[in-house]
């Protein structure tokens, strides 16, 4: 059976979304919202068929009766339109943030629950092959337990539009990307952090374009975060450079296909034999990647019935908490519990 599904917001971040969904034999987007209705007829016109196109997603839900919403406006319009759409019987995958605040967040889970469909996150991250690989290392044990994980994330895009008039714009936009990725290398949680954020002289954005971040997760374990919107120059990968530092060895990653791992030799004195290269598990062709595409089996599968998605709102949450904690951190100049 052909599952139905409705996009809402169709700005440039609808792009990838369209094109992953053309993807998936047993889906298709039958209907198009946004404010601008021209944006809405041109995505229509990407998806390659005469898709519905109108300014109120209401009318489409009770028209088409999707089975599906795709949610892909801006941050502050998300908490109404998921719970419109759950409220009508649809499940719904949704842009990240999965909320503006964690309030909100569990509102919608309940409301998920409540309605018996899924909620579930574009964390689209989580489905790049590398990470994957990663994951799997790691979870090996080939390194012994994770002691602390590192990440650098240094770029200098020009949006325009909503992004460069936010506050908090690096931790709340961008950088749930790389905490969420923390967590699904790791397995671990958050309990707290401690967040420094600054917008340094030349920025474009309006505020905290910049920021540092140490958090402590399970464990005793350490993840520290550097990251800034405004660095010109020798720039990051956007899924931001890595170290993650085990019991027995270490893994870097450039942020694209560079991935190396090594274990020390034996003691020698003060000293360690030679360390040791550790090979990294190639991928496995049953993990679904492709970012969105990835994102996006996970979700269509869970709704014909397979097992709940790996990005579903009551996991999204918990790094939702960590966004969330390092901002009250940085308003507060002071290490903060986390609690999602």
């Amino acid at each position: 059976m052909t599952l139905k599904a409705v996009l809402v917001g169709c700005g440039a971040m609808s792009a990838g979304w369209i094109d992953a969904a053309a993807q998936i034999p047993e889906l298709d987007i039958v209907g198009f919202a946004d404010l601008d209705l021209g944006r809405a007829q041109a995505a229509a016109e990407r998806a390659g068929h005469a898709g519905r196109a109108a300014q109120d997603v209401t009318v489409l839900i009770d028209q088409l009766r999707p089975d599906i919403v795709f949610d892909v406006a801006v941050p502050s319009a998300r908490h109404a339109l998921v719970s419109l759409a759950l409220s009508c019987g649809c499940h719904v995958l949704t842009e990240k943030p999965m909320a503006e605040t964690l309030d909100q967040a569990r509102d919608l889970i309940a409301s998920a629950l409540t309605a018996g469909r899924i909620h579930a996150v574009i964390q689209n991250r989580r489905y790049i092959a590398p990470l994957r690989r990663i994951r799997r290392l790691i979870a090996s044990g080939a390194l012994g337990r994770v002691t602390s994980l590192h990440c650098d994330f240094f770029l200098a895009p020009h949006f325009g539009g909503f992004r460069e008039a936010m506050d908090h714009v690096l931790l709340l936009d961008m950088a749930i990307h790389t905490f969420d990725a923390a967590r699904c290398i790791s397995g671990l949680d958050a309990v707290a952090v401690y967040c420094r954020e600054w917008n340094p002289p030349g920025s474009w954005y309006a505020q905290g374009s910049s920021a540092t971040a140490i958090f402590e997760l399970t464990g005793g374990v350490v993840f520290t975060y550097a990251g800034s919107w405004c660095a010109r120059g020798l720039g990051t990968s956007w899924e931001s450079a890595w170290r993650i530092v085990c019991e027995h060895g270490t893994l870097v990653w450039d942020g694209h296909d560079g991935i190396r791992a090594e274990t020390a030799g034996a003691p020698r004195g003060r000293l360690f034999d030679t360390d040791y290269p550790v090979e990294v598990p190639a991928h496995d062709p049953a993990d679904r990647v492709g970012g969105h595409l990835g994102v996006l089996e996970d979700f269509v599968a869970a709704v014909q019935g397979g097992p709940p998605p790996e990005t579903r709102g009551e996991d999204n949450i918990r790094s939702l908490a960590m966004v969330m904690g390092a901002i009250r951190s940085a308003e507060t100049a002071a290490r903060v519990l986390i609690e999602a």
